[in-house]
């Protein structure tokens, strides 16, 4: 079986690095491979298309870079055929949306734990590229393998931040990321990520997860923005979008080249406002 670079980060309580990739066309995570600089790409399948064929390929590309692994943001439903099928397909570690009660978690932790006595999941023996198809199914091995995998949590609900104690106390939680945009809205804030409410919920999420020795993740756009988090004793970060990057790109060199050519942007709807992630 492959090894988990971020579950050995979290193992030997050091500093995590990923970043966020909507794109699942593999060369993407070549060049962040070839950046030397993550430990692993984020693939955030809750918001992008893709087919079985692009999972396979994002693990293959992932499978290029000894130090590199990979994570998928899985939504509500259908959670336990979503985690199957990622990990499966070699992205080794999983982060859950939306989950609102201690059922939801621990539904969420059963779908990547294997289904044997000591292990209490429901993630069965497959075929799939995680074992060589036909090298590890079913072994020792691979039930090691789900083990190691990283089961990391939103909270982002009103409902989850209330009932923050009990949900970090399901066994088997090793990752928690707090949502700004989701909480901020239903609790009839919607877009006010920088609220007082929202950052005082952000806060309680990171210090409780400290306190239940769970690691909180942070995810930023820009380096500048680490150091509060750092402060607060954060160590786990996701940096970047490949999408948001993009945007910004293409509204900042191509105002500029028209100011040039003398000439104004067309008119769309994103002109009277501006990208925030």
């Amino acid at each position: 079986m492959r090894r988990n670079r971020l579950r050995e980060l979290l193992e030997a309580d050091q500093p995590s690095l990923g970043t966020h990739l909507h794109i699942s066309w593999p060369s993407i995570v070549e060049l962040v491979g070839h950046s030397g600089m993550f430990d692993y790409i984020e693939f955030v399948g809750e918001y992008a298309p893709y087919d079985l064929y692009a999972l396979e390929n994002l693990g293959r590309a992932v499978d290029l870079f000894p130090h590199l692994s990979a994570m998928m943001k899985i939504e509500q439903e259908p959670r336990t055929y979503l985690s199957v099928r990622a990990i499966g397909s070699g992205i080794q570690n999983l982060l859950f949306a939306d989950p609102r009660t201690v059922e939801d978690v621990e539904e969420c932790v059963r779908a990547v734990r294997a289904e044997s006595p000591t292990t209490g999941g429901r993630h069965g023996v497959g075929m799939r590229r995680d074992v060589g198809f036909v090298l590890e199914a079913g072994t020792p091995a691979f039930v090691q393998a789900l083990e190691d995998a990283v089961v990391a949590i939103m909270i982002e609900k009103d409902s989850a931040v209330e009932n923050l104690d009990d949900l970090l106390s399901v066994q088997g939680v090793d990752m928690v990321q707090f949502g700004p945009s989701d909480y901020s809205m239903s609790i009839g804030l919607a877009g006010q990520t920088t609220h007082p409410r929202v950052k005082e919920a952000e806060r309680h999420v990171i210090e409780t997860a400290l306190a239940k020795g769970i690691a909180p993740r942070a995810e930023i756009d820009h380096p500048d923005q680490a150091k509060a988090y750092r402060d607060m004793g954060v160590k786990h970060f996701c940096m970047g979008t490949d999408t948001a990057i993009l945007y910004r790109w293409f509204a900042k060199s191509g105002k500029a080249m028209l100011d040039l050519l003398d000439r104004a942007p067309a008119e769309t709807r994103a002109s009277s406002s501006s990208y925030k992630r």
